[in-house]
């Protein structure tokens, strides 16, 4: 039978967990902004800020322990002191939602730390030894709020790492919609649709958006052809040289794809393919077949064996087992190797602007490049161009999500 001693031992109110676990994450986040103000050369404000990550470290080492006032007091005092110093940089800096958000970071952890530790059952539990009945209360209230605690910090940050990937999207978006080409844009109006009417409206933009949708199609297609045959070969059957050959697909992706840059463009010249959509499909094609085939190959092993075993026995032959058997089961790998070719093709910049030196047959990439030269920068065309070339992207990611989810999944356990 456990004692009460024992018992007492385990109890820890939320509230102290919770703060360890916090005031981490607000000491790794501080050390990154305390960078940010060495970079930005701060005297006062990058000192201040090196005391708040000080305090910040002991108060994780002095949290309040059972029954020690002491503790406990020093915790409040360095809570206090946190939270001066971000009140104090708070006051010294711009009034800007960066310089805000940074000194949250240690206002927040202050005013928490302060306010959990005087609280009643913290204050009971570290001033005095608790009784066996308040401790049970104190671990079922634990129980009840700690999900919650855990939950709200995850989401908290989540919430940043979201932030963070929005704001170069915002930004873009707020260049786009704001009048003439200033790149800092207007964040707050006005707000003008005039940059989407000028890429719409333009005969170039469309050039260049049909050029690109007729090679990425193309690339896709002609990948598939070949990668579905060959990763299914290499996964089913043994042949001289299958290793070898699987190894090459994989040295080749080690190299930049620069390196080969100067032989393509002598072939595609003595082939003729040079300013022609074939041209741009066959070098696609080749730099991402290796992916595709280890893709595919990876997927092809986990569909068992004793499915093209079974078929064989009812009477298809080996091609009629791929096309009625495997391939149906292999759907999801097609799609999502499928849209790896086709993003790869859609965003390509190096081949297309070597091959292309023709203004019609520019894909997107180097059609938005030849916007921004050294004699004038339309930075709002350019940017509501880039929001219009990303929307084919982001539907098709919404429309394979299903099966980019089962494909990356499902390839990735064999049996």
């Amino acid at each position: 039978m456990i004692s009460e001693t024992t018992v007492r031992r385990w109890y820890v109110p939320v509230e102290v967990e919770t703060l360890r676990r916090w005031l981490l994450v607000s000491f790794i986040v501080n050390l990154v902004l305390l960078s940010i103000d060495m970079l930005r050369g701060g005297g006062m404000e990058l000192q201040m800020g090196f005391l708040g990550l000080v305090l910040i470290g002991l108060l994780i080492n002095t949290l309040p322990e059972e029954s020690s006032p002491s503790s406990r007091n020093t915790s409040l005092v360095l809570g206090g002191g946190v939270l001066l110093i971000g009140l104090v940089r708070f006051m010294m800096t711009p009034m800007t939602a960066f310089d805000a958000w940074m000194q949250a970071w240690l206002i927040g952890p202050g005013a928490l730390t302060i306010l959990w530790v005087s609280s009643p059952p913290v204050t009971a539990w570290s001033t005095r030894t608790l009784s066996l009945k308040a401790v049970e209360y104190g671990l079922a209230r634990n129980q009840r709020y700690g999900p919650r605690l855990r939950a709200f910090g995850a989401h908290l940050v989540l919430l940043h790492f979201v932030v963070l990937t929005l704001l170069p999207l915002l930004w873009i978006l707020d260049i786009a919609l704001s009048p003439g080409n200033a790149l800092g844009g207007s964040l707050g109006g006005p707000y003008t649709g005039e940059h989407f009417s000028n890429m719409l409206g333009s005969d170039a933009f469309w050039t260049w958006m049909r050029n690109s949708l007729i090679v990425s199609i193309g690339t896709t297609l002609l990948g598939l052809v070949v990668a579905i045959p060959a990763g299914y070969a290499f996964s089913r059957y043994k042949f001289t040289g299958r290793d070898v050959s699987m190894f090459a697909f994989l040295l080749v992706q080690m190299f930049p794809g620069i390196i080969i840059l100067v032989p393509y463009f002598l072939v595609m010249k003595s082939l003729g393919l040079l300013n022609s959509h074939l041209g741009l499909i066959l070098a696609y094609c080749v730099t991402a077949l290796p992916l595709c085939v280890w893709m595919l190959k990876g997927f092809f092993d986990t569909v068992p064996r004793e499915l093209e075993e079974a078929a064989l026995l009812d009477g298809c032959n080996q091609f009629q087992v791929f096309t009625k058997v495997v391939l149906p089961l292999s759907l999801p790998a097609v799609a999502v190797t499928a849209l790896f070719s086709f993003l790869a093709a859609w965003n390509e910049f190096l081949l297309a602007l070597t091959f292309n030196t023709s203004n019609d047959m520019y894909t997107l990439p180097v059609g938005l490049a030849s916007m921004i030269s050294s004699t004038g920068q339309a930075w709002g065309d350019f940017a509501a161009a880039s929001l219009l070339v990303s929307l084919p992207v982001a539907l098709l990611f919404l429309f394979f999500q299903k099966f980019l989810i089962e494909g990356l999944s499902a390839g990735g356990v064999k049996g």
